[in-house]
């Protein structure tokens, strides 16, 4: 059975698979100190420049959370969207492992500058959490994008009020290809502290990656993802999936084809009676409201979630692996029952 429901649902891209199979010979240092790993680094490193510290994790939340301890003491909060990663599905890891949360409210997942202002507020006081950092979640979590320009003005402000920017950057490569940039231009450059890397969305079979811009921040890094147990001892397994993944500019291929059939499904369904796109399609995953009686019948053929059951907006994404022939089948079970309600 194959769906909507998540990039995670999808398998591992092939040529990911066989850059595993190539590692998986004779015997290599443990920990991130292996060649592949050094080999790793330096391609991130030409993507975010120089200076980046780059660093292995298991999955997302470990990245989160890590990233976030590493710019954070216990008694500072980070400012996130209300329906950010890290503030609905982390099941409170970074408040328990790094520090406070303060949601702001969001519109199609992103944030402002001035709603941020008003939780800067009571520097000093021994009785109120720090403010320390903000984080943007790129592309959000309704699939929108920041532009360039509103994430420079982000990085701006936060650091004129001595904060730190971070990027959940789950899906990073396909806000990078929706913009039309480059990584660094789109972190980097624009003064970006912190990124969390997204490779398990993005066709890898597991691993992500918390690479610093801002160096200094890695200083403790390495006990800090000790502690928080997202140390991988066989590291050349997750870094090898990176070789590939930048080699040829696979990450592109994946997004762009991943991006492309969101677009392509949101065409064949926009039109539909009964269906009702709710936000704007910039990342792989088309939002949209349908009556709820449909939804049951439609998860016979094609898995997908429910995204806010009071309005049955329901979200449907794509990846590397989804065919024309799932977007086709999945417009027709629609159109046939919008039919059978007419």
């Amino acid at each position: 059975m194959r769906g909507f429901g998540s990039d995670n649902h999808s398998g591992v891209h092939p040529q990911i698979m066989a850059a595993l199979t190539q590692v998986n010979v004779d015997h290599e240092p443990s920990y991130g100190t292996d060649s592949v790993s050094e080999k790793a680094i330096q391609l991130f490193r030409q993507h975010f420049g120089s200076q980046a510290e780059v660093f292995f994790v298991f999955n997302g939340t470990g990245s989160n959370i890590s990233a976030l301890k590493a710019m954070t003491q216990s008694y500072n909060s980070v400012l996130c969207s209300d329906v950010s990663h890290m503030n609905v599905d982390e099941v409170g890891g970074p408040e328990t492992s790094a520090c406070k949360l303060i949601p702001l409210k969001s519109t199609l997942g992103k944030i402002s500058i001035e709603e941020a202002k008003k939780h800067c507020i009571r520097r000093g006081d021994q009785h109120f959490a720090q403010v320390k950092a903000i984080s943007l979640t790129q592309p959000t979590e309704l699939g929108t994008c920041y532009s360039l320009e509103e994430i420079k003005a982000f990085c701006d402000w936060a650091h004129s009020e001595g904060l730190l920017v971070h990027m959940d950057g789950a899906r990073i490569a396909n806000a990078v290809t929706r913009l039309n940039t480059s990584f660094k231009e789109m972190t980097t450059d624009l003064g970006v502290d912190v990124v969390s890397f997204g490779g398990t969305k993005n066709g890898l079979m597991m691993g992500e990656a918390v690479v610093f811009l801002k160096p200094e921040l890695a200083q403790n890094f390495k006990y800090i993802r000790k502690q928080l147990t997202q140390l991988p001892s066989k590291t050349r397994f997750i870094s090898a999936q990176f070789i590939a993944y930048f080699e040829n500019d696979l990450w592109k291929k994946i997004a762009q084809h991943s991006l492309q059939k969101a677009q392509e499904l949101e065409a064949l369904v926009k039109d539909i009676p009964s269906v009702k796109i709710t936000a704007p399609v910039e990342s792989n995953v088309v939002f949209a409201t349908i009556p709820a009686k449909w939804v049951k019948e439609l998860r016979k053929q094609f898995f997908f979630y429910v995204w806010d059951e009071s309005t049955f907006e329901c979200r449907w994404m794509t990846s590397w692996d989804t065919h024309t022939n799932d977007i086709t089948g999945f417009a027709e079970a629609l159109k046939q029952l919008s039919h059978r309600a007419e």
